[in-house]
């Protein structure tokens, strides 16, 4: 082999080795490229899903602050709505006080009065022998009702006529005045205690005690009707 033909076939390996490289310098090119968008989308991801769970987290704080502040009014409204009622109701317990005020000036319905709340006492009580308080000013009118309070007790409870021993010594508030400004002092629109001799079992009977037994026995109702309207 001549020194031309040893040129020739060096120059043929030079050729195929600079395809060769090239080949494999475009292979290198297209995986890097390849690996390289890989990587960048998986990194558009994780920073897109870092977004999203933060735009979560805090679209669930403005939730959560929406619906604290939603309880907050509502409870809110539900108080003014009960302070409300309370009021009405109050009101409309001051206007029933207001009106027993009179409630002794007819002597003849108030006795009949006294002895059905005496009656009841008694029949409450059930004692042979029971102390009776009243008003100062009630003393008279009661006086005047015990002996057919007796009689009607002893002849519903089907026993013998109970002795009532009066108490000369303490009696119930007074009653208020019209004009009377201090609502916290103590006072008694009417009616009776009654008490065993003992004093272990006490019965109050006044118009307000009576009053006050209304009031809550109706006030759910009350409330519904406020409610409603």
């Amino acid at each position: 082999m001549n020194d031309s033909d040893v040129s020739k076939q060096i120059l043929q390996m030079v050729r195929f080795i600079h395809q060769e490289a090239e080949e494999k310098a475009g292979e290198i090119s297209v995986s890097a490229e390849e690996e390289f968008n890989i990587e960048k989308l998986q990194l558009v991801e994780a920073e897109k899903k870092k977004i999203r769970l933060e735009y979560e987290r805090k679209e669930k704080q403005v939730d959560v602050r929406k619906k604290i502040e939603y309880s907050m009014q509502l409870n809110a409204s539900r108080i003014k709505v009960l302070q409300a009622q309370d009021d009405l109701v109050n009101q409309m317990k001051e206007d029933a006080m207001k009106e027993l005020l009179n409630i002794s000036s007819n002597h003849h319905e108030y006795r009949k009065l006294l002895e059905g709340l005496v009656v009841q006492c008694l029949l409450r009580l059930k004692e042979p022998a029971v102390l009776l308080r009243c008003r100062k000013e009630d003393h008279h009118n009661v006086e005047r009702v015990l002996d057919s309070a007796k009689s009607e007790y002893a002849s519903k409870a089907e026993v013998h006529e109970p002795e009532i021993l009066v108490d000369h010594s303490v009696y119930l508030p007074p009653s208020p005045s019209h004009h009377d400004d201090d609502k916290h002092g103590l006072f008694c629109h009417g009616g009776v205690v009654l008490a065993s001799r003992d004093g272990k079992i006490v019965f109050e009977n006044t118009v307000d005690a009576r009053l006050e037994v209304v009031f809550r026995k109706k006030l759910p109702e009350i409330r519904k009707l406020l409610v409603a309207a």
